[in-house]
């Protein structure tokens, strides 16, 4: 079953194209790594997926589960983000904000599947810290638990591993492939370490503001935008 499916896509800014006709689509399971270098157009991808932009050609479709559960985001963390002076719970329980409705109140049941988000992410040690007095890759986990408040079908990552020491790093990304395998998690990551991603991804999307490759992991290897990209090629 497709949770996004993106058919012929483009976006501009003050009539200058940033993506040009980009068709793919992410299905329950997959894991999608977004890469392309700085300008290439990922970012705006990104936000029209979680409809904060929408194309001036071609269409988005987001399967009504998807509409129901949401889409968990994680950007890019500012200097300001990263000193928040709250406890990691609260920053956590807040990413039930969405599911409460009207409802200014957190249920007894957003306060369990805070607690519940947390150890899933083997952070419910820290439930009573301060989000800003941890370290780079404890930060991620917080913010990737509360994205996990908010649904518990599709999460899109930007750069989650920016900042972070190769011990935080490794950690990431065997967490995030936990999450995929064992609770069935669709990822969307948008990353510049493309060869560590694809011992983890399934599916790639390569861009330079038009499509340059849309499929799987084994396929891009092969392809010759994929070895150019890799240096000559890659070992499977």
């Amino acid at each position: 079953m497709n949770l996004v499916e993106c058919k012929n896509i483009s976006f501009s800014y003050e009539n200058n194209v940033v993506v040009k006709n980009v068709d793919f689509k992410v299905s329950k399971g997959d894991y999608l790594c977004i890469i392309g270098e700085n300008g290439s157009g990922k970012s705006t991808l990104v936000k029209g997926i979680l409809g904060l932009i929408k194309p001036y050609k071609g269409n988005i479709f987001i399967s009504e589960e998807l509409k129901k559960s949401t889409i968990g985001y994680i950007p890019q963390q500012s200097d300001i983000q990263r000193n928040f002076p709250a406890t990691v719970y609260e920053v956590v329980l807040s990413g039930c904000i969405r599911r409460n409705s009207i409802f200014p109140f957190y249920s007894k049941e957003n306060k369990v599947l805070a607690c519940e988000s947390m150890r899933k992410l083997k952070i419910l040690n820290l439930k009573n810290r301060c989000y800003s007095e941890l370290s780079g890759g404890q930060q991620q986990r917080v913010l990737i638990a509360r994205a996990l408040c908010a649904t518990d079908k599709l999460i899109i990552m930007d750069e989650p591993i920016t900042g972070l020491d190769q011990k935080s790093t490794l950690d990431m990304y065997n967490m995030i492939d936990n999450l995929n395998k064992e609770y069935e998690l669709s990822i969307i990551m948008v990353s510049h370490d493309i060869k560590t991603s694809l011992n983890y991804a399934n599916k790639i999307l390569h861009m330079s503001n038009d499509l340059l490759f849309f499929g799987d992991v084994k396929d891009y290897k092969q392809s010759e935008v994929g070895k150019r990209f890799l240096g000559g090629g890659s070992n499977d």
